[in-house]
């Protein structure tokens, strides 16, 4: 069977539990999935410093998920793909590099599937995110991006009020398809899974859901060519986690 380990890198437990909740739903039950929550850091990701620090907990949230009670060695107990359950993808790319299965976050993969439909736009909470995500998107090759929407509430405080959300959510979202002509419209964090679904009705074109795209994307990717054949990083390490520090040369 399948497993898909799922890296929540701020330490709220509620977000992963709602990552665990609906990534296992869209994984289906061939596939375990496992979500594992960053024990540094922030318990929301909403400015540059915060996000800085979600790479380190994200890398440490990995290590210590491989070196967890019942695998024998760091790295033995692998995952077949990782998720990054973060619209922002932090330590995306150190992750990749470090991992031997396939790595994918909620943003890169709704870029992608956004993508498919032509320019998009994003909605998300926090106006912090916008240059974060537009550097993102540059970075990964997506040109398609036409604009970013940002709503007032935080994606926590949106989650705390899903009613209210969800009015606003819908709202933004038409708004950010008729005001840059978008051909679809990301609803981008981990504390809106599921909302593009229950609004999709009130909006004139295709929502993506982040969680949804991850989970499509991490389980559909292959490892890429020249993988290593054990997780691991090329530096020796200093003052981190004892997991880091196993992983390191």
């Amino acid at each position: 069977m399948r497993q898909l380990l799922v890296v929540n890198p701020n330490t709220s437990a509620a977000v992963t539990a709602l990552l665990q909740q609906h990534v296992q739903r869209e994984a289906g039950p061939g596939v375990v999935v496992r979500s594992v929550t960053a024990r540094l850091g922030a318990p929301y990701i909403a400015c540059e410093a915060s996000n800085a620090i979600a790479a380190h907990a994200a890398l440490d949230a990995w290590a210590a998920a491989l070196a967890a009670p019942g695998s024998a060695a760091p790295g033995s107990a692998a995952p077949d793909a990782v998720l990054i359950g973060c619209f922002g993808d932090p330590g995306l790319f150190a992750l990749r590099e470090a991992s031997p299965v396939p790595v994918t976050g909620l943003a890169e993969a709704a870029f992608a599937e956004a993508a498919a439909h032509g320019r998009f736009a994003i909605v998300t909470g926090g106006a912090r995110w916008v240059p974060m995500l537009e550097r993102l998107a540059l970075a990964l090759g997506h040109q398609h991006l036409a604009g970013i929407h940002t709503v007032a509430p935080t994606g926590a405080q949106l989650m705390a009020d899903p009613a209210a959300a969800q009015a606003l959510l819908a709202r933004a979202c038409q708004e950010a398809a008729e005001r840059w002509n978008a051909q679809a419209v990301i609803v981008g964090g981990a504390g809106l899974a599921g909302v593009a679904a229950a609004i999709q009705d009130q909006v004139g074109v295709p929502l993506v859901d982040s969680v949804g795209a991850g989970t499509r994307m991490a389980l559909r990717l292959q490892p890429p060519a020249g993988a290593r054949a054990r997780p691991g990083f090329d530096v020796a390490w200093q003052q981190v986690a004892a997991e880091l520090q196993q992983l390191g040369r």
